[in-house]
């Protein structure tokens, strides 16, 4: 049987079905071979020679390909459509080569597919090729280049500037993009302006509002109205005039639908809709891709197959009728900077099947269908007919204007089943002005002037990084998550209600990265690497020149780095960062002078423990220091080397900030303790809260609480990677609230403890907390612990019990009356109780008949 190979255990599932037992399908799972992270496994002094290493994960893979290729000598290779996956179909033919379980007469072949169903997979199958030697070059290229990049650069900024983690080809200028933003924001002076808004009456009654938009003969620009004072003015001027419908227009307008999803606007949408990192979106889509759900999710195209553009125009007639469906089938071409991915749009592989018909149980993967099902049916639906209408609203000398706009939707067309997600909030007027005609008098009912301020370009979300990236050309639909989970995993940035903030680590290392390697983070220089990889793909360039010609130049930069000093470095850096780090003062005086000693000039230094901080040029004599930051950051900040909290026998118990997140440490590391004692604050607790009594509590776990009362050993309670939890032998139990830690006493430790036991043998034989009799209608009921608090159990009826109600108070009467009253309730457990009670008999009986059938 002809061995098959792909990337993943799903996708051979899948495949599987639709090739039968003729062929043998095994999975990679991933990548086979990667270079070791080592100094020379690319060596530009011998043609950018690369030492490829398997493994060792990938070892029992490469094994079990290569045992299957002694029964049946012919290998097709059926991973992705991209250049990752004929990446990986090369390498898996070089590992079984170097094997020896590919001789001369082993027949290897390359199969593509876009989708996994069973008419692409045949096609593809009864289509075999060579590997795509050129898209395996731009590869090499690509990986070479990342290698030289974050290995040479990487150890540069650990040596010039302490706490830097790494360098990336394209991670670094990503996050460059965040820092400038965040610069842009901080220099960013709000500017004061108002507006007038009147509400006014039409003779029928109907009330509506109208915003003053000329004054004295003149139209308002923005800030015309700069204060309160010409504020008020205009609300004088306003109603002091009578004031009369002067024009109604009224225009149609069309709104058409959004193309398809290709994989930047999917993260992007899947982002706004539903808040999904794209790291998260493209593992639902994975998922759907190898089901066979959708086409290939890492695609830079928004074209349709002209089989899949007829399938969604029948599933349109079908739901929506006639007059939903555009009188020719909607074309779209792809207008990135760059399309080298580009493979058919993103799109379900069956336009008959709906979310509430996928086979899934994972919301995930429902939800994220939903969006790309009725993102591809909208693409091929008519377009929203609507009617915008603009009234003026004037005083006779028409030294007034106000205006009052409505939009009104016609024809919903495509937005009957989608409509696309926003980035910001729009000032689009919608609904439906009342009736107005001209020359009709309009009753002013208010006059409300209203400031505003001008607002700072907002933070990038995941999903407008992605999209910014994507029009500068940088990076690619394979690599856009990697990239903006790195630069957060880095500790540069972090995400705050789905905003990236850079942090100071990360200003650095831009700071840095701009002074001394500039060209490398430039955005043009980086899309233009890019273009040349695009070219080495389709064939139109050696991928060993475009090596040579980046590290020519690359290399030179390094050298020139080999001299600098950490104090050269650092005064650049404060050179660079000084609007960040001492911003002007209110009174004028010298931000950068000492507030300790009067004397020191402040400037960034760095910290033993590899980070940094402010402090003064006065020292030792001053011993002045703030955290890394603008003032004020000291007020919540953790210095570098920690706040001290107190002592408890002689040591130091400190506060400070790792890469987890914040800790409690006792004393410092030495050489006889080069790991002190330390202890991270749980869920809940703040940083500026903590108080050495909190510290103390964190750093005297594990906790006993005493012996069980079975055995004897020790119950302790304590807080670890998953939570807090209590212990007892080889027994944990995870309990709800870290606090309680400090508080659960020997009854309810028991408790918790027998239930986690309980449900190790499969949750049957858990011990009731309280027997309650049987029912009226027959059937005992029990008080039990369950995962959200305690309930009543009944047949096949649960119901929690009341907040505050404790197990042992509970009656049979209440829980009679708790029982029959989630009985009778609508949902899942209606038909249970009611089949139990009235034939409880006849219900034992009708079991094993069933199984009869």
């Amino acid at each position: 049987m002809p061995v098959v190979v792909v990337e993943s255990p799903a996708k051979a599932k899948t495949i599987n079905k639709y090739l039968g037992s003729e062929y043998t399908v095994l999975a990679s799972y991933g990548h086979v071979r990667d270079l070791p992270p080592k100094d020379g496994s690319v060596d530009p002094e011998q043609g950018f020679a690369m030492e490829w290493e398997i493994a060792s994960d990938s070892k029992k893979h490469v094994k079990a390909i290569a045992d299957a290729l002694k029964d049946d000598p012919a290998l097709i290779l059926a991973t992705d459509p991209d250049r990752e996956g004929e990446a990986i179909s090369w390498h898996l033919r070089e590992a079984l080569t170097a094997r020896k379980a590919i001789k001369k007469d082993t027949a290897v072949s390359r199969v593509t597919f876009n989708a996994i169903t069973k008419s692409a997979v045949t096609e593809a199958m009864a289509h075999p090729r060579e590997i795509d030697a050129p898209l395996v070059e731009a590869y090499l290229a690509r990986r070479a280049l990342d290698y030289l990049v974050g290995f040479n650069l990487s150890p540069v900024l650990w040596r010039k500037l302490p706490g830097a983690k790494s360098a990336g080809r394209v991670q670094s200028v990503c996050l460059r993009l965040i820092v400038e933003r965040e610069m842009e924001i901080e220099a960013f002076r709000a500017q004061e302006y108002w507006s007038v808004t009147a509400r006014l009456k039409n003779p029928r009654g109907q009330e509506f509002d109208a915003r003053l938009v000329s004054l004295a003969g003149k139209k308002f620009e923005k800030f015309d109205l700069a204060d309160a004072m010409r504020a008020e003015m205009a609300v004088r001027a306003v109603e002091s005039r009578a004031l009369a419908v002067k024009a109604v227009e009224a225009k149609p307008a069309t709104r058409n639908p959004a193309p398809p999803f290709m994989t930047s606007t999917l993260q992007q949408e899947a982002s706004r809709k539903f808040g999904m990192g794209a790291r998260q979106t493209m593992s639902a889509a994975q998922r759907l891709y190898e089901a066979g759900h959708i086409t290939y999710m890492r695609t830079d195209g928004i074209d349709m197959a002209p089989e899949a553009v007829m399938a969604a125009r029948d599933a349109i007639k079908d739901r929506f009728g006639g007059d939903y469906l555009p009188a020719s089938p909607r074309m779209y071409k792809n207008k990135a900077k760059n399309a080298q991915e580009a493979h058919e749009c993103i799109r379900p592989t069956d336009m008959r099947l709906t979310s509430k018909k996928l086979r899934t149980t994972d919301a995930d993967q429902r939800k994220l269908y939903d969006l790309i099902y009725k993102r591809t049916i909208a693409s091929q639906m008519a377009a929203a007919r609507l009617e915008r209408t603009t009234v003026d609203i004037a005083s006779d000398d028409e030294q007034v204007i106000l205006r009052a706009t409505g939009q009104v939707v016609l024809f919903d067309g495509f937005i009957a089943i989608y409509e696309e997600g926003r980035d910001d909030s729009g000032d689009d007027d919608e609904g439906r002005l009342p009736q107005l005609a001209q020359g009709e008098k309009a009753e002013k009912l208010a006059v409300t002037p209203e400031q505003h301020f001008t607002q700072a370009p907002p933070r990038y979300t995941e999903a407008t990084l992605v999209k910014r990236m994507e029009e500068l050309g940088i990076g690619r639909p394979s690599t856009y998550a990697s990239i903006v989970t790195t630069i957060q995993e880095r500790d540069y940035v972090t995400k705050d209600k789905g905003r990236l903030i850079p942090k100071d680590k990360g200003r650095l290392v831009t700071a840095f990265l701009s002074n001394y390697f500039r060209r490398y983070v430039e955005y043009d220089f980086t899309a233009g690497l890019e273009d040349e990889l695009d070219e080495v793909s389709a064939g139109g360039a050696d991928y060993k020149d475009v090596l040579g010609r980046f590290w020519r130049d690359f290399s030179a930069a390094l050298a020139e780095t080999s001299e600098l000093r950490i104090t050269d470095v650092l005064d650049k850096i404060n050179e660079v960062l000084a609007p960040h780090l001492f911003p002007p003062t209110e009174d004028g005086s010298d931000p950068r002078l000492c507030p300790t000693c009067g004397k020191g000039k402040l400037s960034m230094r760095t910290a033993r423990s590899g980070g940094a901080f402010i402090g003064c040029s006065n020292y030792p004599e001053c011993r002045y220091t703030r955290p890394f930051g603008p003032p004020g950051a000291e007020d919540t900040a953790i210095p570098p080397d920690g706040r001290l909290l107190g002592h408890d026998d002689g040591d130091a118990i400190t506060l400070r900030d790792g890469r987890f997140g914040p800790y409690v440490q006792r004393g410092e590391a030495s050489e006889d303790m080069p790991k002190p004692p330390r202890a991270s604050l749980p869920k809940g607790w703040s940083a500026p809260d903590m108080t050495l009594e909190k510290a103390l509590m964190l750093l005297n776990l594990p906790r006993e609480i005493g012996t069980h009362p079975d055995d004897g050993v020790m119950i302790e309670a304590a807080i670890g990677r998953f939570g807090p939890y209590v212990k007892h032998g080889s027994v944990y139990a995870n309990i709800k609230d870290a606090d309680e830690v400090f508080t659960i006493g020997m009854n309810r430790a028991v408790e918790v403890l027998a239930q986690k036991a309980a449900s190790r043998r499969g949750g049957a034989t858990a011990a009731p907390l309280k027997e309650l009799g049987d029912h009226p209608s027959g059937g005992a009921m029990v008080v039990m612990a369950g995962r959200y608090g305690p309930y009543v159990k009944w047949e096949r009826v649960n119901a929690t019990l009341p907040k505050g109600t404790e197990p042992a108070d509970v009656t049979p009467e209440l829980a009679t009356e708790l029982v029959n009253s989630k009985a009778t309730k609508g949902g899942k457990k209606k038909a249970a109780p009611k089949k139990a009670t009235t034939k409880k008999p006849a219900a034992k009986k009708a079991a094993p008949k069933a199984k009869k059938k």
